[in-house]
């Protein structure tokens, strides 16, 4: 079992529990109950077009319903690729969270760092063991993913540190940041595949966005700061060096015993 079965410690009230940024994206037919999904679909591919229904008789303005769609179709919306429909999440901010609300689920919103993030109502306010009331799948990081996404972190905050206004890391410099951890993935040596893939899925997962021209450079999102606070990053990273460290000694011994 990973750390990441269980919420972040230290957390503030502000930040979500890493599963809710880290989950599959909420599929249309899990909230078909919740809201007229065939009509949002049809409002999102419109906004495009700058479009309308005849239908138009929500009581949300049509913009905020393409905005809170496209929310609720990929979790993550971010100024920088999805200007409109971000600043319309800031302009109707309550009646947007009045909605989410009834599907008990809540919206992060951090205007400066142009970013609106989906989450889960916290558990108290949930009914216990009621599947119905929760939308997002969560999904457990495999322990390589979770090394990765710790490397990304503490990278992100010495850049941040640094005065860096976009934080951009190659595949390189991350194969060399795992490699001390590698005794704990029970590998002897980096394997670029399983990296690629591990990079992907912080891809999907809006922790990293590709760096145009290049596809061994990435950004590395403002998202990471609400996945792993800076305590619990120099925490974490401090007790797996020791583990991995451990795990390299016992292999050494292991074999002069041979």
């Amino acid at each position: 079992m990973s750390f990441f079965d269980k919420p972040l410690a230290g957390n503030s009230a502000e930040q979500p529990d890493l599963f809710d940024l880290l989950r599959g994206r909420i599929e249309p037919s899990e909230v078909s109950n919740a809201q007229q999904t065939d009509e949002s679909l049809a409002l999102d591919e419109q906004s495009e077009a700058g479009g309308e229904t005849e239908a138009d008789s929500g009581r949300l303005p049509s913009e905020a319903r393409r905005a809170l769609v496209g929310l609720l179709r990929h979790g993550v919306i971010m100024a920088d690729n999805k200007r409109l429909q971000f600043e319309a999440l800031c302009r109707y901010r309550a009646p947007i969270e009045a909605h989410l609300a009834d599907m008990y689920l809540r919206l992060l919103l951090d205007e400066q760092a142009g970013l609106a993030i989906l989450l889960q109502q916290e558990a108290e306010e949930l009914d216990e063991d009621d599947e119905i009331s929760s939308l997002i799948v969560r999904r457990t990081l495999t322990l390589y993913d979770t090394l990765l996404l710790l490397v990304l972190r503490k990278h992100y905050q010495e850049r941040q540190n640094a005065g860096e206004q976009r934080v951009i890391i190659d595949i390189d410099r991350v194969d060399v940041a795992l490699r001390p951890f590698l005794p704990l993935t029970n590998s002897s040596r980096s394997d670029r595949r399983q990296l690629s893939g591990a990079l992907k899925i912080m891809k999907d997962r809006k922790i990293l966005a590709a760096v145009r021209g290049d596809e061994e450079r990435f950004e590395i999102t403002p998202v990471i700061r609400y996945v792993v606070n800076a305590a619990f990053l120099e925490q974490m990273l401090e007790e797996y060096l020791k583990l991995a460290t451990g795990a390299s000694l016992s292999e050494e011994q292991e074999a002069s015993d041979v």
